[in-house]
């Protein structure tokens, strides 16, 4: 196609003339495309400081997990963990000190839920009438995966503190379901925990019972101990679902959540 007037005038304004030598320099960009540069520019720069962004201005954000709160001590608990254990009740652990109850811990016990809806099947026929004895000991005794989450509530909570009060709470549980001491099994569950570990309002202790029945202990995510111990298991599941339970309330929630397994 012959070239007209217009094209050659077009390319003469799109090259630039070095004023003193007129000599040419470089093109100029066309102004319909160097809005398009910018455009695309930007939208770049736009999805790389978004990352929640998808090319195709959709968004996605993780998905936030419901939770329960603890009334006496306003604490948190979700009611799902990250591999699939759910919260059957919540409960404040208090101690009486000087003729005082200070609030301790509040905490959260989590429970394998379809291998408790087995166990449940398995034992029982029909859902009885009301929680029973039985059924809570048929907890204890089992090798069911369970977590207590514990949240410290108590600002000058130490470390010794800690193991002195497990100390006695899993002597107590030991000397009901056996009917003896065994000083040395209570206290490893936090024998190795240094006093070096500070202890805060909101520091985190769990303790699990893994199958084959371990009991691991792990405070503000480090685990401190891992102890196989069949005996160790049912006397700390013991503290919380006995006959002398550290929460009460929290005992009988636990106890109406496993109806539902029905």
């Amino acid at each position: 196609m012959p070239t007209t007037m217009e094209d050659v005038t077009a390319k003469i304004d799109a090259v630039e003339i070095d004023p003193k030598s007129g000599l040419a320099l470089k093109e100029k960009a066309i102004e319909g495309e160097l809005k398009t540069t910018e455009t695309a520019q930007e939208k770049t720069n736009e999805a790389k400081s978004d990352p929640e962004k998808e090319p195709n201005g959709a968004t996605f954000k993780e998905e936030e997990v419901p939770v329960e709160v603890e009334p006496k001590t306003g604490v948190s608990f979700p009611v799902k963990l990250e591999d699939g254990k759910q919260l059957k009740a919540v409960g404040l652990r208090k101690k009486s000190m000087l003729g005082m109850g200070i609030k301790i811990y509040g905490f959260g016990i989590y429970a394998d839920n379809e291998k408790l809806k087995d166990l449940m099947q398995a034992k029982f026929a029909k859902a009885p009438s009301k929680p029973t004895k039985e059924m809570y000991q048929m907890v204890i005794d089992s090798d069911l995966g369970m977590m207590m989450r514990l949240v410290i509530v108590f600002s000058n909570l130490t470390m010794n503190m800690v193991r002195k009060n497990f100390d006695e709470g899993l002597g107590a549980a030991i000397k009901k379901l056996t009917g003896g001491k065994n000083e040395e099994l209570t206290k490893k569950i936090m024998g190795e925990a240094s006093d070096d570990i500070k202890l805060n309002s909101g520091s985190v202790i769990e303790i699990s019972r893994l199958p084959g029945y371990v009991l691991q202990t792990k405070v503000k995510g480090e685990i401190v101990s891992k102890v196989e111990s069949e005996l160790l298991c049912r006397a700390f599941i013991y503290m919380y679902l006995g006959d002398d339970p550290f929460d009460k309330d929290a005992k009988e929630k636990f106890g109406a959540s496993m109806f539902s397994l029905f």
